[in-house]
């Protein structure tokens, strides 16, 4: 039988394990530094489009009048009760808009998940039609349907529904329909892409163990589906919380918004410290929602990434 000679652990291998380390190292920078130099056009681009704007409308927010350093524009909004109003009335039609995408989306996506995936894919280009359409445009059709002589006031009296025109448009009635519209396929989406990841086998194996059809959604499909209702529910209220063109035109000026706010502080007062300001402010209550959210439900759960 050959002898074998053992690896030596004297100095001479605590060096080359030394030199190993450090070849390790200098490979791992040099990654490094490959991966930044390939993202560096990419973050250029955030600094110039994103970082530099919002680093501006900092900037402007604590500038008065007179171009001095001032914080007369937050001591402005903590003083006047309009302003609580207007933040008021933001988060409010945000909720409510929520809400009623929740109750209505739902239900649809969990009707599209249901069918064959040929005729879900068709019935799913239903739900994407009004991307296909300008905001604007969408927002002034909702305007003639809903005006006192629109079709839906005419064919309400038609058919007995109601005796003369009732009030749909320029006021919270008219605002939550119009956002509602435009809100629900980004609520959709999520939580149809959530409830198609679900393995139908785990339904199965709880009708196996006894549950009725209820049961089975309610203790299984339904907390599965949730990542992607909570993912579709943070879309819509921040896509909620910055709205300008539905509120204006189906609010009738009875709806006031933080945006509509800073627009009236550019266009009428030329305010830009004013306008920068309730903009800066909005920003930090999006990002406070976001950061309480990432704490109740971390971020991988929401895309539907987590187990």
């Amino acid at each position: 039988m050959s002898d074998f000679a053992l690896p030596s652990s004297g100095p001479s291998s605590s060096s080359s394990v030394r030199s190993n380390q450090q070849e390790l190292k200098r490979d791992a920078r040099r990654e490094r530094f490959v991966l930044f130099s390939l993202c560096s056009p990419a973050l250029l681009l955030v600094l110039i489009i994103m970082v530099l704007p919002v680093g501006w409308l900092f900037w402007l927010s604590f500038l008065g009048e007179d171009g001095n350093f001032t914080l007369e524009n937050y001591q402005r909004m903590v003083e006047s009760k309009s302003y609580a109003r207007i933040f008021r009335n933001t988060f409010e039609v945000s909720l409510l808009t929520t809400a009623i995408c929740i109750l209505i989306g739902y239900p649809l996506a969990y009707f599209l998940s249901q069918l064959p995936r040929r005729t879900a894919n068709l019935c799913m280009i239903t739900v994407l039609l009004p991307f296909w359409t300008s905001l604007l445009v969408r927002t002034y059709a909702w305007l003639v349907l809903l005006q006192r002589r629109g079709l839906v006031n005419e064919w309400g009296m038609d058919i007995g529904l109601w005796d003369e025109p009732i009030k749909l448009v320029h006021n919270l009635t008219g605002t939550l329909i119009g956002m509602v519209h435009i809100m629900l396929p980004f609520l959709i989406l999520p939580v149809y892409g959530s409830m198609r990841a679900i393995d139908r086998d785990y339904l199965k194996a709880a009708a196996n163990l006894g549950a009725s059809p209820t049961q089975a959604f309610w203790r299984v499909f339904f907390p599965l589906s949730l990542p992607g209702l909570f993912a579709g529910s943070l879309i819509v209220f921040v896509l909620c919380l910055g709205f300008f063109v539905t509120p204006a035109v189906l609010g009738g000026g009875k709806v006031i918004m933080v945006s509509m706010r800073i627009a009236t502080n550019i266009e009428l007062f030329f305010n830009w410290g004013a306008a920068s300001a309730l903009g800066v402010v909005l920003l930090v209550l999006t990002l406070a929602i976001l950061g309480v959210a990432s704490r109740v439900l971390r971020f991988d759960q929401i895309l539907g990434r987590g187990h």
